[in-house]
């Protein structure tokens, strides 16, 4: 068959899948690039039509356009970086079902690599339902999870500035950071803006140590004691102008999110927030908002549960997994073991010939996967259910599993609260040291019948 320009890419070729049956007749797909984009829909007699269009606005319309003039209704897509963000939004603005498709799924399909292919292979693929979607939270949620990413990349471009402080003060041989267990805590920051603004008496800066402060005055006058070379006091004053423009940023975005919250499903009641555990009441985080109670209540009113009083969540972390999963998880994986998998958090089996060939977990960029891990870290010595569970797993399966391991757990108690909207109800200590001791009796009385023995109690 004569293949047309580049240019114009009308193309028609005989279809791979000719003797299977079409579960989605009205499909197209479409490969986007950074300049160009092309779409591919299903022709006469098993043909297919591709076409190539831009990525201005004006060109995602007509790409829309000249899908419904072929009746498409479902559009499979690859999420290639953030090119894909435009073209998904338009096209379910237009009313067409969207369909976002990982690379992954795509790289098992042998081929000529090309644009034109790449449209062809996902056209094919999903109108025979061969593809299945990246999950995506609901859309009154994806702009608040925009800011709240955003914020965690202000986080982490304010994170140098704090140890271009810190090393500033070193070489001129102020060991603030052995005098304070916080350097950027109340004290330190008021230490170091007194430093910038001038202050060299070593009296007057150890007069702003707070009296809740380990260390005495006399011993933070010793840690003062240092050069004050002037290369150093500038990259000091920089470095806190820098972490003082960071802060100011994060607090906008904290504002902006606040205001963003109010407009998501305000419909809603919140009802009345669960107290906070003893144990997590003294518990604080820096990078955490300031108006905690605020989103907790959001937070309530968008799940229909409180999230923050699980054992290693906190706001940041319910505000993270909120954003990042939705609140109908038990509308979009149908099993606790679903999600668990799509999170990472899941060893992946592969059998062949009734023989297993890898049973790991697959590292995975999934941020929700990620929040669930730092709850399971910040729980390694905590006295709760959760803590237990690390500890018990690390002494046989190391550190990593344990981690994801407790993890897992975790992933499962929070997808039961989202899916059936019941509060947070934690075992205490010693009902769970009851319970793992009742597991294993009765683990050990199924192992003793099997080889025909009994257990008899001592």
């Amino acid at each position: 068959m004569r293949k047309k320009s580049k240019r114009t890419r009308g193309i028609e070729e005989a279809h791979p899948f000719s003797g299977m049956s079409r579960i989605h007749p009205n499909a197209a797909g479409v490969d986007i690039g950074a300049v160009e984009i092309v779409a591919c829909v299903s022709g006469d007699e098993a043909t297919q039509i591709v076409k190539a269009f831009g990525n201005y606005t004006v060109d995602l319309r007509a790409l829309g356009e000249w899908l419904r003039q072929y009746g498409i209704r479902t559009v499979a897509m690859e999420s290639t970086g953030v090119y894909w963000i435009p073209l998904f939004e338009e096209l379910e603005r237009q009313g067409f079902e969207c369909l976002l498709i990982s690379s992954r799924s795509l790289r098992r399909v042998s081929g000529k690599k090309s644009d034109i292919t790449d449209a062809q292979w996902i056209q094919t693929l999903h109108t025979y339902g061969l593809l299945e979607g990246s999950f995506r939270p609901q859309a009154d949620l994806v702009a608040l999870r925009t800011m709240l990413r955003h914020r965690s990349q202000l986080l982490e471009h304010r994170a140098p500035h704090i140890l271009h402080m810190q090393k500033a003060l070193l070489q001129m041989n102020i060991q603030l950071s052995q005098a304070l267990s916080d350097m950027m805590g109340e004290t330190g920051r008021a230490m170091i803006r007194a430093i910038v603004a001038g202050e060299r008496s070593r009296k007057v800066l150890a007069g702003f140590r707070d009296p809740g402060c380990k260390h005495s005055e006399e011993e933070i006058e010793k840690a003062l004691t240092g050069t004050w070379r002037e290369e150093h006091l500038f990259v000091l004053k920089q470095s806190l102008e820098l972490y003082d423009f960071y802060t100011g940023q994060i607090e906008s975005c904290d504002a902006e999110v606040e205001r963003m919250y109010g407009l998501i499903r305000p419909e809603w009641e919140a009802g009345e927030l669960p107290p906070i555990p003893k144990k997590k009441q003294n518990s604080h985080s820096k990078n955490a908002p300031k108006n905690v109670r605020e989103i907790r209540k959001h937070l309530k009113r968008i799940n229909g549960v409180d999230l923050s009083v699980v054992d290693g969540f906190g706001v940041s972390l319910a505000q993270t997994v909120t954003m990042e999963i939705g609140s109908d998880v038990g509308d979009k994986f149908p099993s606790e073991k679903h999600f668990c998998s799509w999170l990472g958090l899941a060893p992946k089996h592969e059998i062949s010939g009734g023989k297993v060939l890898k049973n790991k977990t697959l590292k995975t960029k999934n941020r929700a996967g990620q929040a669930f891990r730092m709850a399971a870290q910040s729980v390694k010595k905590a006295d709760c259910p959760f803590g237990m569970l690390y500890r018990r797993l690390r002494s046989r399966l190391g550190p990593a599993q344990a981690t994801v391991a407790t993890a897992h757990a975790i992933a499962r108690v929070v997808y039961r609260m989202l899916k059936y909207k019941v509060e947070y109800d934690p075992l205490s200590v010693n009902e769970y040291q009851k319970q793992y001791e009742e597991q294993q009796v009765k683990y050990m009385r199924k192992k003793a019948a099997k080889f025909g023995f009994q257990l008899i109690p001592a």
